[in-house]
């Protein structure tokens, strides 16, 4: 983060301050790689929230230099009429994933809305807020392609799919993840946004031990799949998806959808789409989904994959 790399950021935020959205977005998105210097740096518009994301740790002058930069937006015309009152800096490449809190009272749970529907969020507790925010299309997608459908959402974290599913007219979700605390904020989101819960089950277990459990809850119309690109002792990416997409036909209905998701910037397309053509041929890749505008990469391949494929006929 040398002087004209901060002169650009400072630049962008202004910007954005100035015309904030009504929802939640990034309003600067540095891993896209367009912005040298910036590479290791994001920053979300959480509704009055402003959280910076350092995914590599700076020297202590760029770290000092990057402090004293949103220290003076704060003081910025920009930063008043945006109405923003919480600054937060979170240090990703901690083991903690430590925050601080540089400006306004400490939150520990906030909500924020996306798409008209709201979302409950952790702030500075956790690595992840609690939504991934580069989704956005991916969940637009769900809600208008779920209605009456059976919908199985596997590693649902907070289960935003399974929010935009309900809200789109779906006629159950079963959402599986092994955190029960995840699934336990994915049941407040559904409540924060006046859904009935008894169309919605949730499933804390590990997957490849519970594959019973799950076919016996099938078959569906529309099975979502969003793992991790890495967790340990449970999934690998490269070795585990696999196993998941050769499960595919015993969990469709006859005219059933898939919505696959990968966000390893080392791994492109083709690794899903040779994957199920190799485990589950019985598919046929249909559409790649755009990403939002907000996330800009110079290699569409590098950034968020949301691929669906339909039972051919």
């Amino acid at each position: 983060m040398n002087p004209d790399a901060l002169a650009t950021l400072r630049h962008s935020l202004l910007t954005a301050l100035a015309a904030v959205p009504e929802e939640t977005r990034r309003v600067f998105h540095g891993r896209g790689r367009c912005w040298p210097g910036l590479e290791q740096l994001t920053v979300d518009w959480m509704q009055g929230v402003v959280l910076v994301s350092l995914f590599k740790e700076p020297d202590p002058a760029q770290l000092e230099a990057l402090k004293q930069l949103l220290m003076e937006i704060t003081q910025s015309p920009a930063w008043e009429k945006s109405a923003a009152h919480t600054l937060l800096l979170q240090h990703r490449y901690l083991p903690q994933s430590t925050t601080e809190w540089l400006l306004g009272e400490t939150i520990e749970e906030w909500t924020i809305t996306e798409g008209g529907l709201r979302y409950r969020v952790d702030l500075g507790k956790k690595q992840n807020s609690g939504l991934f925010l580069d989704m956005r299309y991916g969940r637009n997608w769900v809600r208008a392609n779920a209605y009456g459908k059976r919908v199985l959402n596997l590693f649902a974290y907070t289960c935003g799919f399974s929010v935009a599913a309900i809200e789109g007219g779906a006629e159950h979700v079963v959402n599986l993840d092994m955190s029960r605390g995840a699934l336990s904020r994915g049941r407040d989101n559904h409540r924060l946004n006046g859904h009935d819960v008894s169309k919605v089950s949730f499933l804390g277990h590990d997957l490849f031990k519970s594959w019973g459990k799950v076919i016996n809850s099938g078959p569906y119309d529309l099975v979502i799949i969003d793992p991790p690109s890495f967790q340990k002792g449970s999934f690998l990416l490269t070795k585990d998806y696999q196993r998941v997409l050769r499960r595919l036909p015993e969990l469709l209905s006859s005219h059933g959808v898939v919505l696959a998701c990968m966000n390893d910037p080392a791994l492109g397309s083709d690794f899903l789409i040779d994957g199920v053509t190799r485990e589950a041929p019985s598919l046929r890749f249909e559409q790649r989904l755009e990403n939002p505008p907000e996330f800009p990469d110079i290699d569409a391949e590098s950034g968020l994959k949301a691929l669906v494929f339909r039972l051919a006929d």
